[in-house]
């Protein structure tokens, strides 16, 4: 059984037919079922003082991450030797991979925004991003379609893969519970700060040869603007918040020639974040469509190493 075959043959699943509605209306998806039970024990034990809540949330965070770590080792477990262990294996993997979502996600927002329906846009770019999308002009409208389809990038096709490339079944959904404890408690306000402290700190690690390695995937699918786009990558990576989404943002900003990142409004309140590639121009609609070809000659460059990772 090869993992690295098994995720070629997820992200080929994915990418061909997603995760049809008819199924998600019948069955929900696997994420969804994860973020069921994260919601559950974040309201029961989300409660108390500051320490008692950090530990509550450690406690969480570990029974997520080990009990779906156990799960994918009792079912890869059963699984035969050969071949066709790794085509069971790359069905199980394919709804943890969400390569052809995001790139529809973000085509939706390019499509308005190209013929000036600002709404329609706005209305579009807040199913991918949590910042306040009201008041949104069209350079903040593409940049955050931009970066949310650099960061996903990381967190939705590549970080995934990679590690059920490592360790399989396990790895992969043992990094979407990482992933989606973050997104759901993982936030710097007053009521997750302490709850999801364990969870934002595993998926910094987590991510953090993952969103490195995305961002160098960027900079090689950057056809004649390869040097720019490393430059950029190396200068601005470590300007952004995050540990790890800067990676992927400023290789994204330097290969359109873009300004990303900047200041943004979560909440009604206003952040001062640096730029990413500070002295270009604002991007637009024209932009969102060249990051999505972009994307798509990493998601192909990403395929053909795993596929080198599975005959080598």
């Amino acid at each position: 059984m090869s993992f690295a075959g098994a995720m070629v043959l997820a992200l080929l699943i994915d990418c061909v037919i997603g995760w049809p509605d008819a199924l998600y209306r019948r069955v929900g998806h696997p994420v969804s079922w994860i973020g069921r039970a994260i919601s559950w024990g974040e309201r029961v034990w989300n409660t108390g003082p500051e320490r008692q809540r950090r530990w509550a949330g450690v406690g969480l965070t570990g029974l997520v991450v080990a009990g779906l770590s156990a799960v994918g080792w009792a079912v890869q477990a059963t699984l035969p030797d050969g071949w066709l262990g790794t085509v069971v294996l790359g069905v199980l993997a394919w709804p943890l991979v969400a390569a052809r979502s995001l790139h529809a996600h973000v085509a939706r927002v390019a499509a308005p925004l190209a013929k000036g329906d600002l709404d329609g846009a706005r209305g579009a770019v807040s199913m991918i991003v949590g910042r306040t999308p009201k008041g949104m002009d069209a350079p903040a409208i593409s940049r955050a379609a931009i970066e949310s389809l650099a960061e996903n990038a990381s967190d939705g096709v590549v970080a995934p893969l990679f590690w059920g490339a490592i360790f399989g079944l396990p790895g992969i959904v043992a990094y979407k519970g990482i992933n989606t404890l973050d997104s759901m408690i993982g936030y710097r306000n007053a009521r997750y700060l302490a709850f999801g402290w364990a969870a934002a700190r595993l998926d910094d690690l987590a991510n953090l040869v993952p969103a490195r390695l995305t961002g160098v995937l960027f900079v090689a699918v950057a056809r004649g603007v390869r040097g720019p786009a490393f430059r950029t990558m190396r200068r601005d990576a470590r300007q952004h918040r995050s540990p790890n989404a800067g990676w992927p943002e400023a290789a994204m900003a330097g290969a359109l020639a873009v300004r990303l990142s900047g200041p943004r409004v979560y909440d009604g309140v206003t952040t001062d974040d640096a730029w990413l590639n500070p002295v270009a121009g604002d991007p637009d609609a024209s932009d969102i469509l060249r990051a999505l070809r972009l994307y798509r000659r990493m998601v192909g460059l990403f395929a053909v190493l795993l596929l080198l990772a599975w005959v080598v």
